[in-house]
């Protein structure tokens, strides 16, 4: 008699997680499954059945990424206690892994574009602005909780239009915050040079975030709703006149400007002002026109296949997962020398990335990493004689000892930074979030859940409905 013949599973299992159902937001268990190269979270939804979230499109990546865990580097105390559980008692909870390696403050809803793309809802029709007594005690807040916050963004809104905006600059740069990013569309500072010569005064330890989406004015009436091509250039001038640290963030949308990030890498480097690119692919939250989260999902795997298969100098090597948050973070660092780049980020031994302690690497340790940047700045000199000295890459990296003259603007870098939305969303990967939003009653909320659960009214009410079929 012929023994049955078993099924074999088309897929991998390769863990389990908690998610959400893509359609009200109640907490379900999701499978971690691989197909061929892909990697999906396969869950059920008592009330709306079987949905399948495309996670990453590398699989050997998306391994490796659990490789660079670390141990969670806390806030000094919980603001909320944890009683219904991750993502319901936000505040942060005592449940929470990681501190504010980045905290947003909103100054404003208000702002100067529509764009079909935002996160925050934001448009014209929004009049509202923070009062800066509020801001300065939500900048508190975030003091109480990190001490010296490594990293805070200002935003919006468009955050540039506030009418106290150098005030609320002014009052961060008061508080022991190691570094301060303005977060703008750019407008303000194309059209006005006074106020550019006024941000200046906030060096050093002040950067501006400038939306970057693309070189195409088809993009940017894509996903602004206006051609900004000019007037980003003229605000890159303006910041290239008066040296000011710039990001450059880019929005990236399949089928629009997924296949200029390299190019966009090359333009960056004509601009000695700007630091470094910033990718973000889009999540399905705030106003998202023409987005279909089941066919239009971009991942962070697919922005960092297309650095290295666009001819960068960035190899598979150089850009890794940020070991505290490493599903959602990766990064790659470069010297730079005018617009030469030679990056470094492989030269970083993976143990010595999720080490707890000590926070510091000596050059002895790593010959080749101290013979690289040596050699890179050997014939540099006249362009690093800048005396504010880099004392860190970033603060999750560790402190690395640097040579003589060796400052910010030696520097460049790249992140793809992908926020989840109720369809690819993870406990996991929420409780290690590193980027946070600032309240106005002092809550530090993670970015995803602010945006699903708290940003507003309607994100509340999405929360009590979630929480009650939870």
């Amino acid at each position: 008699m012929n023994a049955p013949i078993r099924k074999i599973a088309p897929y991998i299992f390769y863990g389990q997680t908690t998610s959400m159902c893509g359609t009200c937001m109640a907490l379900v268990p999701a499978k971690i499954i691989i197909e061929d190269t892909h990697v999906y979270y396969l869950k059920r939804c008592r009330t709306h059945g079987v949905e399948k979230t495309l996670v990453s499109t590398d699989a050997a990546y998306y391994k490796l990424c659990h490789d660079y865990l670390k141990p969670g580097d806390r806030p000094l105390s919980p603001q909320t206690r944890t009683e219904l559980g991750c993502p319901y008692d936000c505040g942060l909870c005592p449940d929470h892994e990681q501190h504010s390696c980045l905290a947003l403050i909103d100054v404003n809803e208000a702002c100067n574009l529509t764009c079909p793309v935002c996160f925050a809802d934001s448009s014209t029709q929004k009049t509202a602005h923070r009062p800066l007594a509020e801001i300065e005690r939500m900048m508190d807040a975030l003091v109480a909780s990190e001490g010296e916050p490594d990293l805070l963004q200002i935003s919006g809104g468009e955050p540039t239009i506030h009418p106290q905006i150098l005030d609320i600059i002014a009052a961060a740069k008061r508080r022991p915050i190691r570094h301060i990013m303005l977060n703008t569309n750019g407008i303000r500072i194309a059209q006005e040079p006074e106020f550019v010569s006024q941000l200046k005064s906030f060096k050093p330890g002040f950067e501006v975030y400038l939306q970057f989406d693309s070189l195409r004015a088809s993009v940017h009436r894509n996903l602004r709703g206006a051609d900004l091509t000019r007037i980003r250039r003229q605000a890159l001038e303006a910041l290239e006149r008066e040296s000011i640290s710039t990001t450059l963030v880019v929005v990236v949308k399949q089928g629009q400007n997924d296949d200029e990030l390299g190019e966009i890498i090359n333009f960056a480097l004509q601009w000695k002002c700007v630091r470094g690119i910033t990718f973000q692919p889009i999540q399905d939250a705030g106003r998202n026109e023409g987005f279909n989260p089941a066919t239009d999902r971009f991942v962070l795997s697919d922005i960092r296949r297309k650095i290295i298969e666009a001819g960068t100098p960035f190899g598979a090597s150089d850009i890794i997962p940020l070991p505290c948050n490493p599903e959602s973070i990766a990064i790659g660092y470069a010297l730079r020398s005018g617009n030469k780049i030679a990056p470094i980020t492989s030269f970083f031994p993976k143990d010595m990335l999720v080490e707890a302690l000590p926070n510091a690497i000596t050059f002895e340790k790593y010959p080749d990493l101290h013979r690289q940047i040596l050699n890179f700045f050997s014939l540099s000199t006249a362009e690093c004689n800048n005396p504010e000295k880099l004392d860190a890459l970033l603060c999750c990296l560790p402190q690395i000892p640097v040579p003589e003259g060796m400052g910010y603007e030696n520097i460049f870098r790249i992140a793809i930074v992908e926020f989840m939305d109720q369809h690819n969303f993870c406990i996991g990967r929420v409780k290690r979030s590193c980027i946070h939003f600032v309240t106005p009653n002092g809550q530090i909320i993670p970015f995803e859940t602010y945006n699903m659960f708290y940003r507003d009214a309607a994100a509340r009410k999405r929360m009590a409905v979630s929480r009650g079929m939870a």
